[in-house]
């Protein structure tokens, strides 16, 4: 079949828009160039010429005129076929007579049906004869009316068969559909935060943390997509003017991007895309969603809020850290008062208030506690610790400052004290404004130094120890370097190494050979392993040893370091000694808190510098040694 509307077919006069349509020999088609009101024209002068259309398709036509329904068909060749209708004829006027008014109503129309008759043409006076009418003929005859879109022809069908008379309602107006608005909607399942019990390695589960209360992101996730808005479905009148629908809303999805998020399009759509690797925040009032590199929390730390936590960056809580709860992360700011465990792996810890009952460490890093400090336990290894009041605390890092401390052990590289009372002091710089007794705890002040002695005896064995593995290794690299003389397994390792590398190929005769050659040199081989293996772990002992040698060196260089303590003001019963310690247990500020209170409060044996109720104290290494 073609589609060449020029092709046996009829057309009417060209002058008119009814040129449009053809009518051939399997029916009647219209140009599919000029659809839409062309046609319409078309169309309509065909009814008002007193023609009317048979077997109409009547949703194809509907395609065809105003672009409503289902697709057009197309032919075999891909192009739109536009066949609505069987044929065109005349309308008799005599028939057309038939056809009452139609009552039409606010987007509806109503026809009456009942029994027709056509005159007889013998007896023009007579009943006439019976007959029913068309819907072919009521489709023209309503076009006529007014009513071009909307038919029920299941109703008008059901209502030219029944033989009773009825009021049905034949043409509806489709009301335009509104457009659907602009929608966000999530496409990473990190967006949420999950409050299940985190599962831990074992399969168990650890009820003290929550599986994911703050969500991580890497930089490039796509986190949320715009669905654009729809323009909606086009309304018609029944006479077939289009009702145009409210298009949808638009959403601006630049108003959800903060701090580390960038809007991203992309022919796939527009999307909200992380543009850093950080915490996934979420603000409640705006929706505006942040990646930052800290989280900020308000909610405190509690069983019911947060649980434990254990973050990989920096973390900020106005609220409190409640007992039996630990926040382990980089630096951590903490606005309310800390009952729990604070953990920090490098950055700083900083209590805007107090820290009652809990702990505060820092691998890397300071800890300031601006409020009060009290029975608490405050390490530094490598770092400042800054306290403006503590009671009953043990404090111990590299510098420890306190304005007023009470009844407590606090141990450091260098200390600094301005009240102090009934604490165990320990370092080897201390500076103390002023201490006093605090009624059944001792003032006491110790002085630290390494025992030199010792670190001279350890430096010995370790250098030994040193010696004996370089001389292993190169017993070890001598029995090696025989193996590998021989000929046999020489000329196997230089062949294999060429095979390993691509630079030969063997034939399968040659790799036979080549197999055969390893399993006579596979004993060699295996002892020829264990030798390499000895001699790795021989170098990696002498390595580790030789570490250990410089770290044993700059101790001993500190142990020769100046020590010191200057007490401005002595005002009741205080004691100042010298406290010894070994090297080999590592500086006194790493030492446990139960280690400290025991060497700082235990037994005392070192050199008495100064025992009194009042007066001042000033003494130095240096000055001991030059005098």
């Amino acid at each position: 079949m073609t589609t060449d509307l020029s092709v046996t077919a009829t057309r009417f006069a060209a002058t008119g828009p009814e040129h449009c349509i053809a009518k051939r020999d399997d029916g009647v088609y219209a140009d599919p160039s000029v659809l839409g009101t062309t046609l319409v024209a078309a169309i309509d002068n065909v009814y008002r010429a007193g023609n009317y259309f048979t077997g109409i398709d009547y949703p194809v036509l509907m395609k065809a005129l105003f672009g409503h329904g289902p697709e057009l068909p197309q032919g075999p060749d891909g192009t739109t076929l536009v066949r609505f209708a069987a044929d065109i004829q005349t309308f008799d006027p005599a028939r057309r007579a038939l056809y009452r008014a139609v009552k039409i109503g606010r987007g509806y129309a109503e026809y009456y049906f009942e029994p027709v008759w056509l005159p007889d043409p013998a007896d023009p006076d007579a009943a006439g004869f019976q007959t029913r009418l068309d819907l072919d003929e009521f489709i023209a005859d309503v076009w006529i009316k007014g009513i071009r879109f909307g038919l029920d022809l299941p109703a008008i069908r059901a209502a030219l068969e029944s033989t009773r008379a009825d009021r049905v309602t034949v043409a509806r107006q489709l009301d335009p559909v509104p457009g659907e608005d602009a929608h966000i909607v999530e496409v990473s399942d990190d967006l949420h935060r999950s409050d299940a019990p985190l599962e831990l390695g074992n399969g168990r589960l650890d009820l003290n943390s929550f599986q994911n209360r703050f969500p991580q992101i890497q930089a490039g996730v796509r986190l949320l997509k715009k669905v654009p808005a729809t323009a909606g479905a086009m309304g018609f009148e029944m006479s077939g003017t289009p009702l145009p629908p409210e298009p949808g809303r638009d959403v601006d999805l630049p108003a959800y991007a903060g701090t580390g998020t960038k809007v991203e399009r992309t022919p796939e759509g527009e999307f909200l895309v992380s543009s850093a690797a950080g915490f996934l925040m979420v603000d409640a009032k705006t929706s505006r969603i942040s990646v930052e590199d800290k989280v900020v929390s308000r909610d405190g730390v509690s069983a019911k809020t947060t649980g434990n936590l254990s973050l990989t960056g920096d973390y900020e809580e106005f609220g409190e850290v409640q007992e039996k709860r630990m926040i382990e992360a980089d630096s951590i700011t903490v606005h309310g008062d800390v009952f729990g465990s604070l953990v920090s792996r490098g950055g700083t810890v900083d209590v805007r208030a107090n820290l009652v009952g809990g702990s505060a460490r820092n691998t890397r890093g300071d800890i300031h506690v601006r409020g009060v400090a009290s029975a608490s336990v405050l390490c530094a290894e490598d770092g400042r610790i800054v306290v403006e009041r503590a009671e009953n605390c043990v404090i111990a890092g590299t510098r420890v400052e306190v304005k007023h401390a009470v009844n407590c052990e606090i141990v450091g590289d260098e200390v600094v004290v301005n009240m102090a009372e009934g604490c165990a002091l320990a370092g080897r710089r201390v500076t103390v404004e002023c201490t006093v007794p605090r009624k059944q705890s001792e003032m006491l002040v110790a002085v630290l130094r390494e025992e030199g002695q010792q670190i001279g005896e350890v430096i010995a064995a370790v250098t030994q120890r040193v010696a004996q593995f370089a001389t292993l290794a190169a017993q070890l690299k001598a029995a090696q370097d025989a193996m590998t003389g021989k000929p046999d397994v020489r000329r196997y390792l230089m062949l294999a190494t060429r095979v390993r590398k691509g630079e030969i190929s063997l034939t399968p005769e040659q790799a036979r050979q080549f197999q055969k050659m390893a399993q006579d040199v596979g004993p060699a081989l295996k002892a020829l392993g264990d030798v390499s293996a000895k001699i790795k772990a021989a170098e990696a002992e002498q390595q580790a040893g030789t570490q250990m040698l410089a770290n044993l060196e700059a101790q001993r260089g500190d142990a020769a370091s100046i020590s010191s303590v200057a007490i401005a003001s002595v005002q009741g019963e205080t004691q100042v000694r010298i406290l010894a310690y070994s090297p080999a247990d590592g500086q006194p500020w790493r030492w446990s808190p139960r280690e400290i209170r025991t060497r700082l409060r235990g037994p005392q044996a070192g050199e008495l510098l100064f025992i009194g109720g009042a007066g001042s104290v000033a003494w130095s290494s240096d000055t001991v040694a030059a005098s």
